[in-house]
């Protein structure tokens, strides 16, 4: 970014700007009360800075490229090479569009979207949620309160992301489209069920997906009708505002079973999870293929010795690092068949995302959890419950980097922001290994990785997310997630704030300065002549 000042017929270049950075301030509501950004009350943005001074001066200021020569043999420069070539996009609000379909928290949402594009962030991703399109009944698609927020996008200058989501969110509340519910009401058979006979009910099973089980049509025949609904609604901005789309495939938009969703008590280590297979429909699944082996016995059910949600790896069988039941014959065929459901789910849906899309200047994504727990023993249940055969002697990502290679689609990895120093003792876990051993098979297929963060407030996490960007594996983009009153409150937003400034500009040597900062502020701080133009870039 260089700063210019210009006079009549003569320019002088200033400095490397910290304009916008280091002396911008954002204040949202009264007394930087950070609860009130989100709230249905006005919000304003105001700008203290020297920006705000120079203009009361009779600046003016615009924004332009300009042209930077890379230094040879200079690390900074390498090294802001390798970082400018990742996109950053902030999350909106899952909470965006209501039930209603109107645009929830607009001013908050207008103005922090002027924030984002002040500080050089490319675009933004915008959950679209089946349970508010296609709410009321089949068929019937409402997209107002989406179009107005691209719209909102397109105005601001910004690109825009689109997470297509066929499951639900339990905060904010967002269900299901109440026509599947009342159907699951007589039918529960359409959703995942555990061990105990208990449904979970933000996803459908990926057992029915080719089953007519929904007014006569097929999951997939309904997810295909809803996506080119899309298609056709956002025409004016696919392509050109909208770059990317991401299709949901499963528990949170990713391809998994929902083998943790009983969240874990407070205090406590993230537990193996539960197999997900005992729907009626899962349990046709695998009696069919236990018979085609020969083995009709080993599909009555799912294993009896595995551990509960919250239990750790040996307070059972199945998963003990040495003679557990993973390394038996039943283990090797059950777990075999268990990813193989998982994989076939994810080649479908991204077979269909992918066709629909491939005539427009969008990229189509799919995200892949970062199941990390437990990842430092030999088993790895984790991985096993969530439906990723992978073991220590056993890479289960080379199958997943492979759908998504023969589709053309793009790999979404949460949780870039994690160490592994940070993570309890007691977890055995790894979340920096699992994401290289994922990126490798990745790399082997020729798949782009786009990464996002997994939590707010991770230890080192903006270090962490850096040190990913970087190295032979650059990010495709990475979506920090997301906006809200803990995004732009003074806890956090100065830390993005500084995190977005490190990618764009590099650490300089004196010696590559133009001339001294001191000088150059000097000179801009006494100048009140109002027929003198500044340039920033």
């Amino acid at each position: 970014m260089e700063v210019s000042v210009i006079r009549s017929s003569c320019q002088a270049k200033i400095c490397k700007t910290e304009l916008g950075y280091r002396d911008l301030r954002f204040c949202f509501g009264k007394n930087h009360d950070k609860n009130k950004i989100f709230s249905r009350k006005p919000n304003s943005v105001c700008y203290e800075s020297q920006i705000t001074r120079l203009r009361k001066a009779g600046l003016r200021f615009t924004v332009k490229a300009v042209h930077c020569e890379p230094i040879l043999e200079s690390k900074s420069a390498t090294r802001f090479k390798s970082l400018d070539r990742v996109r950053l996009f902030v999350g909106l609000p899952l909470d965006a569009v209501s039930e209603c379909n109107t645009v929830n928290h607009t001013r908050a949402i207008a103005a922090g979207l002027k924030a984002l594009k002040l500080l050089g962030v490319e675009g933004v991703e915008l959950p679209v949620w089946w349970g508010v399109v296609e709410n009321q009944a089949m068929g019937k698609y409402e997209w107002s309160g989406y179009l107005t927020v691209a719209e909102m996008v397109q105005k601001a200058g910004l690109k825009l992301h689109v997470s297509l989501c066929f499951h639900a969110s339990r905060q904010p509340k967002i269900p299901l489209p109440n026509w599947v519910l009342e159907i699951g009401k007589s039918q529960s058979r359409i959703f995942f069920t555990d061990r105990s006979g208990r449904c979970y009910q933000e996803c459908l099973s990926l057992a029915v997906d080719d089953l007519s089980v929904l007014n006569g049509k097929t999951p997939i025949q309904v997810y295909q009708d809803f996506c080119e609904s899309f298609k056709s609604a956002f025409s004016p901005f696919i392509g050109r505002t909208i770059t990317g789309i991401s299709m949901g495939l499963g528990p949170d938009g990713e391809l998994r079973y929902p083998s943790h969703h009983k969240p874990a008590k407070s205090g406590t280590i993230t537990g193996v999870g539960e197999f997900q297979c005992y729907d009626i429909n899962m349990l046709n699944l695998l009696k069919q293929h236990a018979e085609a082996n020969g083995n009709p016995l080993w599909g009555l059910g799912g294993p009896h010795d595995a551990p509960t949600y919250n239990e750790s790896p040996n307070s059972n069988n199945f998963f003990t690092d040495h003679g557990g039941s993973w390394e038996s014959p039943y283990g090797d065929f059950f777990l075999s068949w268990y990813s193989s459901q998982l994989i076939s789910h994810g080649d479908r849906l991204l077979s269909l995302a992918s066709s629909i899309f491939r005539d427009t200047a969008v990229n189509v994504y799919g995200k892949v959890p970062l199941m990390h727990s437990w990842y430092k023993t030999r088993a790895r249940p984790s991985d096993l419950t969530a439906g990723f055969y992978n073991t220590a002697s056993r890479d289960g990502y080379e199958a997943v980097a492979e759908i998504f290679a023969r589709n053309s689609c793009k790999m979404i990895l949460p949780g870039m922001d994690l160490s592994d120093e940070h993570q309890p003792h007691e977890s055995l876990s790894s979340p920096e290994s699992l994401l290289v051993q994922i990126r490798t098979a990745c790399r082997k297929h020729g798949v782009d990785v786009a990464g996002q963060n997994l939590a707010y407030g991770a230890p080192g996490g903006f270090a962490q997310i850096k040190k990913n960007m970087l190295g032979e594996d650059v990010l495709d983009l990475f979506t920090f997630q997301r906006m809200g009153a803990h995004f732009f409150s003074p806890e956090h937003f100065p830390s993005f704030t500084e995190f977005v400034r490190s990618l764009s500009q590099p650490e300089l040597h004196l010696d590559d300065l133009p001339i001294k900062e001191e000088e150059a502020t000097a000179s801009v701080n006494t100048s009140s002549d109002p027929n003198i133009h500044m340039q920033a870039a």
